[in-house]
């Protein structure tokens, strides 16, 4: 197996005159990972798949997937991912299977006895008009086109929008069992809960450039965590307060909530000193909170 990247960009960059819309993506991605790809709307992460992707042109910059220049080989590269985009759109007048059955013959054929067990697992129904499904249905079919030729790639933009949680949950499933086999998964969401149950790595974007590139559990171990204390005595706000990485101190009585950006240690320390300890609790933050965290404090200049 070649040691390339599945997926390289190299100071990939977009304008729209003067918006900045991306700015110098470097990213490695290896064969068989979960790479999530998070920002709000208008962060940049579609213009970045859809530029990686040569859908668009950048105005800088370059990216290959398996190896091959997505500008010069972008042809030959579509027969190596599944693609689901942010604004899905199919031919309204054409069943699931009409539609699966379009974009199979595109590819030059693949497994049918594998697509009905997408459907099956997914519980698409591949008879009705595309046009008469819901939203979450029509993005079942979605999925189940950009899986149904086993892919060496799969780029998903948003692509568990409308799914019911129990169909979120096996299309998590579906994503881990495709990166064990060897697939590259590039999931961009907003669905936090999503990519940390899934992603190996996750990548963060804010205003068009990457802020974090780091492992799930590594970006949690560096964000806040929720602590409460309970204590023997009425509670002095100002003795957690000068502790450092401690912020949003509250105090009811003889019981102390905070968060902490840090180590523990310091912050015991510093209580054991005045107070005796009754109880004290922490919760791990979320990546939800991590997200929250860096667009707060991490500042991108213009």
């Amino acid at each position: 197996m070649s040691d390339r990247p599945a997926i390289h960009t190299e100071r990939l960059t977009k304008h729209y005159g003067k918006v900045r819309a991306l700015v110098d993506l470097n990213l490695d991605i290896p064969a068989g990972e979960v790479f999530g790809f998070l920002g709000p709307n208008g962060a940049g992460k579609t213009t970045a798949i859809r530029t990686m992707l040569d859908e668009i042109r950048p105005t800088a910059g370059r990216a290959s997937i398996v190896g091959l220049d997505t500008h010069e080989k972008s042809v030959e590269i579509r027969r190596h991912i599944g693609y689901v985009p942010g604004d899905l759109a199919m031919y309204p007048n054409l069943t699931g299977r009409d539609t699966l059955t379009y974009f199979a013959n595109l590819r030059g054929g693949v497994d049918w006895s594998y697509i009905g067990q997408l459907a099956d697992r997914l519980h698409a129904d591949l008879d009705k008009k595309v046009g008469d499904l819901s939203s979450g249905n029509r993005q079942k079919i979605g999925v189940i086109q950009a899986f149904m030729n086993k892919p060496q790639v799969l780029i998903m933009d948003e692509p568990s929008a409308g799914l019911d949680p129990l169909m979120q949950r096996e299309f998590q499933k579906m994503m881990r069992e495709a990166a064990a086999g060897g697939c590259t998964v590039f999931l961009s969401s907003h669905a936090l809960s999503e990519v940390q149950r899934v992603a190996d790595r996750v990548g963060i974007i804010r205003r068009g450039r990457l802020v974090a590139v780091e492992t799930v559990s590594e970006i949690r171990s560096k964000a806040m965590r929720r602590v409460e204390f309970e204590l023997d005595s009425r509670a002095d706000a100002s003795v957690f307060e000068a502790v450092a990485g401690v912020r949003d101190v509250t105090v009811a009585n003889h019981r102390v909530a905070l968060s902490l950006d840090g180590d523990m240690g310091p912050l015991l320390k510093a209580v054991a000193s005045r107070y005796d300890i009754v109880d004290v609790s922490t919760q791990e933050a979320d990546l939800e909170e991590v997200f929250l965290t860096y667009y707060r404090d991490k500042e991108v200049s213009a």
